[in-house]
């Protein structure tokens, strides 16, 4: 990652759509529209012309769907973070977008600043899942070994270095549930600083670098369900 802003690709046939997210995300300091696609043809071929940061992702596009696009892009790029946005909220979607590559998975009637905190929670590595039926997802495409190869660690088996405290587990758990930082500290009634400090535990005993290694290979492990 560098210091400058997020350069965010859109890819969605519906033009109002595509021009109402343009809109909110120019005014954000820390991010740029690189570009925009109407189908999912055009967003690979967008994705490999701009390189984007992240790419939010409509699913039913003509020619070739999202999930589709997801899978070509996090292929050849997968340093470019996939966001799917969509009106389904249904568990085989997620099954299939979490098999794509896409790092997240988001409601088109999400709130605005959900969706921004989207943007940012993916360009920071993080996994955006944040319903429980994402989590049944992951956990499916978990024991199906169907996974990306980005999202998997080799060291499954192994101990880990330092056992878990019984509040880092909660945390797991948390995460596992695709909860962010501020929502596991209101949850667990401690402050958000304090679930940041044992989120970077949690990274360093798993040797992972972000949260969704962390998350699959937890559920490789069976320590969050």
């Amino acid at each position: 990652m560098t210091g400058g802003k997020i350069k965010v690709l859109l890819a969605d046939d519906q033009k109002m759509i595509r021009q109402g997210f343009s809109y909110v995300i120019s005014l954000q300091d820390d991010m740029e529209i690189a570009g925009e696609a109407a189908d999912g043809n055009e967003a690979v071929a967008q994705a490999l012309a701009l390189l984007p940061d992240i790419i939010l992702m409509d699913i039913q596009m003509p020619g070739m769907t999202g999930i589709e696009a997801s899978k070509l892009i996090t292929k050849q790029l997968p340093s470019v973070k996939i966001v799917i946005l969509t009106t389904f909220n249904d568990p085989d979607y997620i099954y299939e977008v979490i098999r794509s590559g896409a790092v997240g998975y988001l409601l088109k009637d999400a709130d605005v600043e959900d969706m921004l905190e989207a943007i940012r929670s993916a360009y920071r590595g993080e996994a955006v899942y944040r319903t429980e039926l994402a989590a049944d997802a992951l956990s499916r495409a978990v024991s199906s070994a169907v996974l990306l190869p980005a999202y998997t660690s080799g060291s499954e088996d192994s101990p880990l270095p330092e056992p878990l405290t019984e509040r880092e587990q909660e945390i797991l758990q948390e995460m596992a549930y695709g909860l962010r930082n501020d929502r596991i500290a209101q949850k667990l009634f401690i402050s958000e600083g304090t679930v940041k400090s044992h989120v970077h535990r949690i990274l360093q005993k798993f040797s992972c670098e972000d949260r969704t290694q962390v998350v699959v290979t937890a559920l490789r492990r069976g320590m969050v369900k």
